[in-house]
């Protein structure tokens, strides 16, 4: 009886900032922006080694036969090709197989990059690819959903420029973009290219103090300190500057979420925020903000809550009344 041959084992991924030249390069991954970070990046790379690059798109849903071969084969002038291929998850049958051929013998001189958004259209292509046949790499660009991950990039932006920014500023930042990684990659670079010197927190509150995720967090800092006063204040200035009650609530659900991770945790910042998926500032953030309160009064600050969000998104005729009752409910830690 024939035995099946081993398939060869995959090759680690490379992380979407260490994109370098291969004959193919497989771009995966859900992140869409920082696929898209990576695919420029290689492109600069190629066009700094020789600037008569020629860069061309395909589309692999709607492949038409031929396409890659013709594209990757040499130009008149010798000049470097760069073919950039969209959408390899939705690949047609036609492209498949003409990928696959391909990878038996790469074009010289031309560099095929293929951008797979997930899923498990062609798997054989995967397969190949993460092998190394053709010498193919992959780099892997994976949603970023801890807030530690989004952290170090942030990091990483700054210290890539060679920028100072204190700690309170990058919270700052990462409290006012941190639900959209496009939008914080975005904030960062304007940071690092119009401020000078160090990066504070007045220089970000100069910049982005009207942000609405910033004012909420605002919001719910005076309110989980007990400062009921000060917070009733900061919210009726964000509503009357046009802020939505949906992430004024949100922002409040991401503090007291932080709050019940790290109530009862214990050990050092770090040892926490590894086990937690956070970062060792949030954790020494969340441990002063839960100074004072117990398991009772927080599980209440829950159900006022999910009372609220209701209340918002259309369950009761005043959602600013229902946002000031629970702001009050909070700022009083539960005791309502």
């Amino acid at each position: 009886m024939a035995t099946r041959a081993p398939r060869a084992a995959s090759k680690p991924a490379l992380g979407w900032n260490d994109i370098r030249p291969a004959p193919v390069v497989l771009v995966s991954g859900t992140e869409t922006y920082l696929a898209e970070r990576a695919i420029r990046k290689l492109r600069d790379i190629l066009a700094t080694e020789d600037p008569s690059l020629e860069v061309t798109d395909l589309d692999a849903s709607d492949y038409a036969r031929g396409e890659l071969l013709s594209l990757a084969s040499p130009s008149l002038f010798g000049e470097p090709r760069m073919i950039r291929v969209a959408n390899v998850e939705k690949c047609s049958d036609d492209f498949l197989t003409e990928a696959l051929r391909y990878l038996e013998s790469p074009a010289s001189d031309a560099y095929v990059v293929l951008r797979h958004g997930g899923g498990v259209r062609g798997k054989r292509l995967l397969d190949a690819l993460r092998a190394g046949t053709g010498g193919a790499i992959e780099v892997a660009c994976l949603e970023l959903k801890k807030d530690s991950d989004k952290f170090d990039f942030a990091v990483g932006e700054f210290r890539a420029a060679g920028r100072r920014i204190t700690p309170g500023a990058l919270r700052a930042v990462l409290a006012a973009f941190g639900d959209d990684l496009a939008e914080l990659a975005a904030a960062c670079a304007q940071l690092i290219s119009d401020a000078s010197d160090e990066i504070t927190e007045g220089v970000v509150d100069k910049y982005y103090g009207g942000r609405i995720e910033t004012n909420a967090f605002k919001v719910a800092d005076a309110a989980i300190a007990g400062r009921s006063g000060d917070a009733l204040a900061l919210l009726r200035h964000a509503v009357a500057g046009g802020a939505d009650p949906v992430p004024i609530v949100a922002a409040f659900a991401a503090k007291l979420r932080t709050m019940a991770k790290v109530m009862g945790a214990r050990g050092s910042a770090a040892a926490v925020a590894s086990s937690l998926g956070l970062a060792p500032w949030q954790v020494e953030r969340a441990r002063r903000d839960v100074e004072g309160w117990t398991e009772a009064g927080l599980g209440a600050c829950f159900e006022l809550l999910a009372d609220t969000d209701e209340r918002i998104k259309g369950a009761a005729r005043d959602p600013h009344f229902a946002l000031e009752r629970m702001v009050r409910g909070i700022a009083a830690r539960g005791a309502i």
